[in-house]
């Protein structure tokens, strides 16, 4: 326990001498002198300098070994698989990105490789140096089947024998996580839920989602599909059946990125633009949060609504101390955006989450398998009584 507590204390704090990691942990100072000798020969921990600046003699500085263990993510999407290495400490060593659009579907497990692979060179290992992989895709991974579900757009992830096939040419421990719960880690660990037990993260990009955190841990559960909150009926919008084989539903088609251009030209935004649902979106929503009036700000307020009313049956049930407001669409409407549906959540529903914007921007998804792989890694590497 010990030797753990002041390892979690060098992450934290960075490098410190024997006598601060005595004060910090309340050892004596011949106990943590012990305990740092015992971490050094482990392989836990580094000499790396002396304390300058201060009165009396230098100090010996101690710091984590980078080195000691390596974790990696993989963040899938249709697109694209970006890929990333951390060290033991957190740091990002290497990362990766392979284009993916038209593959063809038994190239799966190529891909998964060619994408670690990518990233392990540019971190300058190897694979096998990897101490574990968190792969996060849309969906989830059914636990009684081993089959993808929730995600008919990812093509060639669907194989009832693709887990197999990854165990088999892997060779590292390997966890599969929604993309959505990722973040949901991220934010926890780094951003904007840190120090929170209870909250729901709502993620707008391409597709609604949401990821829902109860005590403390992910709630993913009977078949992974805890969170699918675009298959979620709600008012304004037609009932949607066989949500599955549509891969839609009412909240999707209320405030999914593919509805908004469709609300602006509703709504006399002129000039909504072509292409991707979640670029278009995102650029509306953008130009809609400098909007103090016209079509652009009835663009804000319909969409604002829209977020409101879904995440209004989710407080219902699950009545979060927080909510986190995340994903590209939803981040382009800043402040503006999450004063509205704060306004809004507040009169449509009975109790009155706190709402605050994701703080983690860069990559989030990644972070977050880079976090959950790592927080393992280190239960791991860290366990010294083995």
């Amino acid at each position: 326990m010990n030797d753990r507590a002041a390892l979690d204390l060098l992450l934290e704090h960075g490098p410190l001498s024997r006598t601060r990691i005595g004060k910090l942990t309340g050892l004596s100072k011949p106990t943590a002198s012990q305990l740092l000798a015992r971490l050094e020969a482990a392989g836990l921990v580094v000499a790396t300098g002396t304390t300058e600046g201060r009165p009396g003699p230098n100090a010996q500085l101690y710091a984590v070994n980078a080195r000691a263990a390596f974790a990696a993510g993989l963040d899938v999407t249709p697109q694209r698989i970006r890929a990333a290495v951390a060290d033991i400490t957190g740091a990002t060593v290497g990362e990766f990105e392979l284009p993916t659009p038209g593959r063809r579907a038994e190239s799966v497990v190529r891909q998964v490789t060619d994408a670690l692979d990518g990233a392990v060179k540019a971190a300058g290992i190897t694979r096998s140096d990897i101490n574990r992989l968190v792969i996060g895709t849309p969906g989830a991974f059914d636990p009684s089947t081993g089959r993808l579900r929730y995600a008919s757009h990812l093509p060639g992830w669907h194989s009832p024998t693709l887990l197999e096939e990854l165990a088999a040419v892997l060779p590292m421990p390997v966890e599969y996580e929604n993309d959505v719960n990722l973040v949901a880690v991220a934010e926890q660990r780094l951003g904007a839920a840190h120090g929170h037990e209870n909250f729901v993260l709502l993620w707008n990009e391409e597709g609604l989602g949401a990821a829902l955190v109860i005590g403390g841990r992910l709630h993913r559960g009977f078949t992974g599909g805890a969170g699918e909150v675009g298959f979620l009926p709600v008012p304004g919008t037609p009932l949607v059946r066989r949500v599955t084989k549509a891969n839609s539903g009412g909240f999707q088609e209320l405030a999914g990125a593919q509805a908004l251009p469709r609300l602006a030209r509703e709504l006399g935004v002129e000039g909504v633009g072509h292409g991707p649902h979640s670029e278009v979106a995102t650029a509306l929503v953008s130009r809609a949060a400098d909007a103090d009036s016209g079509p652009y700000r009835r663009l804000l307020d319909a969409y604002a609504t829209g977020l409101a009313t879904g995440l209004a049956s989710m407080v219902a049930v699950l009545d979060p101390e927080l909510v986190v407001l995340s994903g590209e669409v939803i981040a382009a409407g800043g402040e503006p955006l999450r004063t509205r549906v704060q306004a809004e959540l507040t009169e449509l529903a009975a109790s009155r989450p706190r709402l605050v914007l994701g703080s983690v921007r860069q990559h989030p998804v990644l972070r977050g398998a880079l976090e959950s792989a790592l927080a393992t890694t280190r239960d791991d590497i860290f366990d010294t009584s083995r």
